[in-house]
């Protein structure tokens, strides 16, 4: 069976796969989505012995049906390597009651390994496929972790180029020195005056830019993106969760077939989407966890059926999830529309030219499957304390929100799985906090040492030389700027 993909507003249908990874973003300013879900035979018997790698072969093949199975499995291969320091690329780890679905074992100690690490070879290979010659040029803004994950997957990689745009104050310091001492001669990061969805919103705007697309086209350039609104980033995604359930059966944590819940802690919606797309898949997942900080636009649409940005912007312990624009959403809402593009679109552009859009009564009967909560800094601190002091486990303040949220959901009887986006080390003084309150230190590393002190967690490589590292990326520049800055480091104009 071949899947082809649509935009989510209807102005593309019948792409390939290698079409969409390449293009990121849909002509129309939409998502590209599966025009029919794969259906994939899913025995956990069987899977529950099978590698990280054997099952993201699986569940590509199905999703990636141009690509051949040669070129997925050297993809694969090259993206799940030594660079984990896991062979088992995202353990299952069970503590108290919960499990832990730790996804912080590669090179930059987040998430976004898991599908950054196989984005450059799926899109290299699908630039080859469609004899695209172009320089692509990876445009992408971040909340923290996407960038460095992608600059380390793209830097000195043949015929590309990646721009980072990050919130100069929305940050935590780790993930501002990880970027800012990039190596790559095709890799530039720049700060911005202004929160996430601002550089986003920007970056939005410059792919939709029909005389921008055709100027870049003029000098062999085309843009393509590494955030999860690429279809590239999204179904890598998807394995983990098959993969973690697989893992709790071979363990004898589930009886196979038996439901989880699962906990994310949720920004842009990519990661908990994924999980939907896992359960469409057929894996046994009961309810998803949308967990936020404290800004919650999320809780409140879940909530009552409103997504209004109009609301303040926090800046929090949690700064991956700093966002009030969740972009993936988008996808979810095409599902629950039927699929319907004329619907999605005008809740789009509700959303942009109003700030907000509600869902009828039929639209949020779709959305029964997603459970809401989010904490605040207070509770989120709360959470690490409890888990270390209780089973002397150390969580960073991401997977912390999501263990409050877990927390709140009393009525629920399935077993838990709580999805783990970093190590403790990228946001070490947010951690440190949550021990000692009023902890003063004289440098960024000395939260790092701190954090040692405090857990005895062994401090990952790339932590012990990050600040030896010199500073290869210093520019800072206001939002209004961003499109100027892209045209003088391709040299347009």
């Amino acid at each position: 069976m071949t899947t082809h993909y649509a935009s989510t507003r209807g102005g593309q249908q019948g792409v390939s796969a290698s079409q969409a990874i390449l293009q990121g973003l849909a002509s129309d300013g939409g998502l590209f989505v599966p025009e029919v879900f794969p259906e994939i035979a899913l025995d956990f018997d069987k899977l529950k012995e099978q590698s990280y790698q054997e099952i993201a072969l699986l569940i590509m093949k199905a999703f990636y049906s141009d690509f051949s199975e040669k070129e997925l499995i050297a993809c694969i291969e090259a993206a799940y390597d030594e660079k984990f320091d896991t062979p088992t690329i995202a353990p299952v780890k069970k503590v108290g009651t919960d499990y832990y679905l730790e996804l912080f074992h590669g090179p930059t100690l987040a998430f976004k390994d898991m599908a950054l690490s196989i984005l450059p070879y799926l899109m290299t290979t699908a630039a080859k496929k469609n004899q695209s010659t172009n320089e692509l040029v990876i445009l992408t803004a971040t909340s923290g972790d996407t960038g460095k994950a992608a600059m380390e997957g793209f830097a000195d990689v043949e015929n590309t180029k990646i721009i980072v745009f990050y919130p100069k104050e929305g940050v935590s310091k780790i993930q501002e020195q990880q970027m800012r001492t990039q190596k790559g001669d095709n890799t530039f990061v720049v700060a911005v005056n202004g929160n996430f969805d601002d550089a986003q919103t920007r970056v939005k705007e410059m792919f939709n830019d029909t005389t921008l697309r055709d100027e870049l086209a003029a000098n062999q350039k085309q843009f393509s993106s590494a955030n999860s609104i690429n279809i590239g980033r999204l179904i890598p995604q998807v394995v983990y969760y098959v993969y973690a359930y697989a893992q709790l059966v071979k363990e004898n944590e589930l009886k196979n077939g038996q439901a989880m819940d699962i906990s994310v802690p949720t920004g842009n919606f990519g990661n908990i989407l994924a999980g939907y797309y896992a359960k469409k898949l057929g894996v046994p997942i009961g309810k998803l966890i949308c967990a936020s900080n404290q800004n919650n636009v999320l809780t409140d649409f879940f909530t009552n059926g409103t997504y209004d940005r109009n609301r303040e912007f926090y800046v929090t312990s949690s700064p991956s999830m700093d966002i009030l624009i969740s972009s993936n959403l988008e996808r979810l809402l095409y599902e629950v529309s039927n699929q319907s593009a004329t619907v999605t679109k005008q809740l789009m552009d509700d959303l942009t030219s109003k700030g907000s859009y509600a869902l009828d009564d039929t639209l949020r009967k779709g959305l029964a499957d997603f459970l809401v909560a989010y904490a605040t800094d207070e509770q989120t601190q709360d959470a690490i304390q409890r888990v270390f002091d209780q089973e002397r486990y150390v969580i960073d303040p991401h997977t912390a929100v999501a263990k409050h949220a877990l927390d709140q959901m009393t009525q629920l009887e399935n077993p838990a799985l709580i999805v783990s986006t970093a190590s403790p080390y990228k946001f070490p003084e947010s951690v440190v906090r949550a021990f000692d309150e009023v902890k003063q230190v004289e440098n960024e590393f000395d939260w790092v040492t701190s954090l040692y002190e405090e857990t005895h967690l062994t401090i990952p490589p790339a932590v012990k030389t990050l600040f030896e590292s010199p500073i290869l990326h210093d520019r800072v520049i206001p939002v209004d700027d961003m499109l100027a800055c892209v045209k003088e480091i391709l040299n347009l104009d």
